[in-house]
């Protein structure tokens, strides 16, 4: 997007981050870069600094054989500790869903108690004398002791039955891994080594399958990744962080507290409430409400369609009636207005005999109008974040080795482009969430509902700069034949938007987690504003040379007399602007 504002080189680098929101003119480009020096370690070092600043991982993305030696290993310490075989350890883990620390406390505190809870007996219940042939519990034939297997508990049933039984419970579903000896008044557990000698290849790989998934699904600590046909699972420790989004190693970013898609910094429960009003029959009632009327004889909803105030309802019905007064349209004619007024409905309405039914209609019609403002920007930058996510994959599969052959550098130096492209698919997604909360941030909050939106719209217009030099400005180099000085300046010129834009939108998400507290209930903005504004503007990107003034103070940017608020788009335009210069929409 075009800017009309000039950028400025001066000489206080703490300044960055108002002068690259200020933007430029296409006719008139001022020289960001006078000082360039051709080794480019400045930004290297810039480059390190980011990364240095980037939050520990509260998170740990497995595969299988991850998952896999995890198992193996809590197996192998509850058994060393507990001086027990591996196959009771895993039934014990099993029961107490995969935690060591649990299995330890509960078996130190009560051993026989645990075993008796989990079917682990010390002895058999059933006795066998020296009998060269046994009963079988189920089908009641005799058997020689070679074709007759037990549980730990003695029971006897033949080699034929427990193949049907362990195969009718590992079909069952994961339920097996919990499976008891088949006498209803036994509790003894059916271990892993029994099935693995009874069951069939087919039943033992699903066995297998169940138990590995069982450490995962029954761990408090681990969840699979949502996505579609990702088997990715992730591990997690929240800390004292409060920030729940994970992001897997197949690209889907996803909010650890409800799995719904990552959110930040809008709680769970905003969410919810948001996306049960997009998939609701709620909107839909809503849109009936404001924009028909029933049909005075059939209470069909009506939608006017056409100029005139006579209607015809639909078949079977086919009542005649006025739009305004509702009256049958054999009582109208120009008499009483003609097709295009009603004397009656005027009449009535100045009684007040429609005053509640309007009220109700203009309501709803309100209500529907805030909803598709917020819903609209919503699915706008949902949709321009899966473009970018595209523009990013054909950056990395295509366009960097492209341009690492044009500029005669190696990719590691063109990593700038993959962060900022990331960048922006974050950003994107914290401004979708952005304009769910405010959907729901209280009408009568004024002061913060202005703090708010004057965060956003700097945020947007900021995101929107960085968007268009990665998308845009990069397009030359790409089509060029031989390497160009200007793409040193170019590298310097998205570092840097790349970094303020990251500062603007770590503002807005420590303002929104907060509550927006930096406003006071005179509808001033706090001390908080002005030093999160500056924490913005002091990122000393070296390797960007823009220099320039910072405004210091939020709270006079937003309530000066020098600006006006768009109220589509919630940009701060300058005073003496008769358009939006971000969305071009008319001042109002």
């Amino acid at each position: 997007m075009d800017s009309e504002d000039d950028m400025h080189d001066a000489n206080d680098v703490e300044s960055l981050e108002d002068d690259f929101y200020s933007g430029e003119t296409e006719d008139a480009p001022m020289d960001y870069y006078s000082d360039y020096d051709d080794d480019a370690g400045d930004y290297f070092d810039y480059a390190d600094r980011i990364e240095s600043r980037r939050p520990e991982q509260n998170f740990s993305i497995l595969n299988e054989y991850d998952i896999r030696l995890r198992q193996e290993d809590d197996i192998t310490r509850v058994a060393t500790v507990l001086s027990i075989s591996r196959v009771p350890a895993s039934i014990l883990l099993r029961h107490h869903n995969w935690s060591v620390s649990r299995v330890h406390d509960a078996w130190f505190a009560d051993e026989e108690r645990v075993r008796k809870a989990v079917g682990l007996l010390e002895k058999p219940i059933v006795q066998h004398l020296n009998t060269s042939e046994l009963t079988c519990g189920i089908c009641f034939e005799s058997y020689p002791h070679a074709r007759i297997e037990m549980a730990s508990c003695g029971h006897p049933y033949c080699i034929s039955c427990w193949e049907g039984y362990i195969s009718t419970s590992i079909n069952d579903g994961p339920g097996c891994l919990m499976l008891r000896c088949p006498d209803p008044t036994c509790a003894a557990a059916v271990d892993q080594d029994m099935i693995n000698r009874l069951a069939s290849d087919e039943d033992k790989q699903k066995y297998a399958r169940y138990l590995l998934r069982s450490y995962i699904e029954d761990n408090k600590k681990s969840k699979w990744c949502p996505a579609p046909g990702c088997e990715y699972a992730v591990t997690f420790d929240a800390g004292s962080s409060g920030n729940y989004d994970v992001s897997c190693l197949c690209s889907y970013s996803f909010c650890w507290n409800c799995t719904e898609e990552a959110h930040r910094p809008v709680d769970c429960g905003t969410v919810a409430k948001w996306i049960l009003k997009n998939s609701a029959e709620s909107e839909n009632m809503n849109w009936i409400l404001a924009n028909s009327k029933p049909c005075p004889k059939c209470k069909r909803p009506i939608e006017k369609n056409q100029g005139c105030m006579h209607m015809t309802c639909t078949p079977p019905c086919k009542f005649e009636f006025c739009w305004l007064c509702l009256g049958a349209w054999s009582d109208h004619g120009e008499r009483t207005g003609g097709f295009y007024a009603c004397n009656r409905y005027e009449a009535a309405k100045q009684e007040g005999v429609y005053d509640d039914t309007e009220r109700r209609r203009e309501m709803a019609k309100n209500s529907l109008e805030r909803y598709t403002h917020y819903y609209e920007r919503w699915a706008s930058n949902q949709s321009s974040r899966q473009k970018a996510l595209a523009d990013l994959q054909q950056m990395q599969a295509v366009h960097i080795e492209k341009l690492s052959d044009i500029q005669c550098q190696p990719e590691s130096q063109l990593k700038f482009i993959t962060e900022a492209w990331l960048q922006i698919i974050e950003c994107r997604r914290v401004l979708k969430w952005t304009y769910s909360y405010g959907y729901y941030l209280p009408e009568h909050e004024h002061a913060k509902k202005q703090f708010f939106e004057y965060l956003q719209g700097e945020a947007e217009s900021g995101l929107e700069r960085l968007h268009q030099c990665a998308e845009k400005e990069l397009q030359p180099f790409l089509c060029a034949d031989d390497p160009s000085r200007e793409f040193n300046d170019f590298r310097t010129k998205l570092a840097g938007l790349t970094s303020v834009t990251r500062n603007y939108f770590e503002n807005l998400v420590r303002a929104l987690e907060n509550g927006l507290s930096d406003v006071d209930s005179n509808g001033a903005a706090f001390s908080k504003a002005t030093s999160s504004k500056n924490a913005a503007g002091s990122s000393k990107v070296r390797a960007g040379r823009v220099k320039g003034t910072l405004r210091t103070s939020t709270s006079s940017r937003m309530n000066d007399d020098n600006h006006w608020s768009c109220e589509h788009c919630t940009y701060a335009n300058v005073k003496s602007a008769t358009t939006c210069q971000m969305c071009y929409q008319p001042r109002r």
